[in-house]
């Protein structure tokens, strides 16, 4: 019990409030941050909020932080200047920009 309210109370008064929550099934979430870090938070526990009309998200879990860079082996460089015929320098500031390797294809490409 929660303050001598038991949790059908408390979800019946939530309910009257026009308050919804819903667990979300989530494994993990990932907040990335404009310094260019990233807060991975795993394994999570979410809760979406719905108060009128506005939207709250509750996470828990245990954070850690990570870079937000990536990095891309002599491979996969090879392989994009092979799909596009680009340099060296062209591909890797296309990775960088994309962080994805089809991405950056599709964009030297156009």
């Amino acid at each position: 019990m929660f303050g001598g309210i038991n949790p059908g109370q408390m979800k019946a008064m939530m309910k009257q409030m026009g308050i919804k929550q819903e667990d979300v099934l989530a494994d993990r979430v990932i907040i990335e941050k404009t310094d260019g870090t990233r807060t991975v938070i795993e394994p999570a526990n979410v809760q979406k909020i719905v108060m009128q009309g506005q939207e709250s998200w509750q996470v828990t879990g245990k954070a850690k932080e990570e870079s937000n860079e990536v990095s891309f082996s002599a491979e996969d460089i090879e392989l994009v200047m092979e799909k596009t015929g680009k340099s060296k320098k062209e591909v890797e500031s296309a990775l960088k920009k994309t962080k994805d390797i089809a991405d950056a294809i599709v964009q030297l490409s156009e």
